[in-house]
């Protein structure tokens, strides 16, 4: 269990990448929650403008806004997750680098699945970015219709 500086030093080394890693999806959370606030802040606007009893047609439009935005706020949410999910990995990942050379354990398999499911669940929270991005497109047009 005694281990030297010079053996220590590949692993800090090994470890710096994913710490990088959760830098940048640190700036992704950042990103997305910002946009989840938007959200939050375009759907009461709608709701006030719904309380103001407008006439039957463009309730209707708000109705349709407001349900575009709680879809695009699901997926959000789902974004966010998966993205604090992909930190919680790799905060493992690294904890997993640290015990192993510490106690001299063979644990490449479990640092190879930690890596990979945390980019898998790094991919799924882009992907659900896209899709939040091409529905908030779809919002805009449907505010310059009417």
């Amino acid at each position: 269990m005694n281990l030297t500086l010079t053996q220590l030093i590949p692993v800090l080394q090994l470890a710096t990448g994913p710490v990088i890693l959760i830098s940048g999806v640190g700036l992704l959370l950042l990103s997305f929650t910002n946009r989840l606030g938007r959200l939050i802040d375009r759907a009461r606007s709608l709701h006030r403008e719904r309380l103001a009893k407008p006439n039957p047609k463009q309730l209707a439009v708000v109705e349709a806004q407001i349900a575009l935005i709680d879809r695009r706020a699901g997926i959000l949410r789902r974004a966010i997750t998966m993205s604090g999910v992909t930190v919680l990995l790799v905060s493992v990942l690294i904890l997993t680098l640290f015990f192993g050379a510490l106690f001299k354990l063979e644990v490449g398999i479990l640092i190879i699945a930690l890596f990979s499911v945390a980019l898998l669940t790094l991919i799924f929270a882009i992907i659900g970015f896209l899709r939040e991005i091409k529905l908030s497109l779809q919002a805009v047009r449907m505010e310059i219709q009417d």
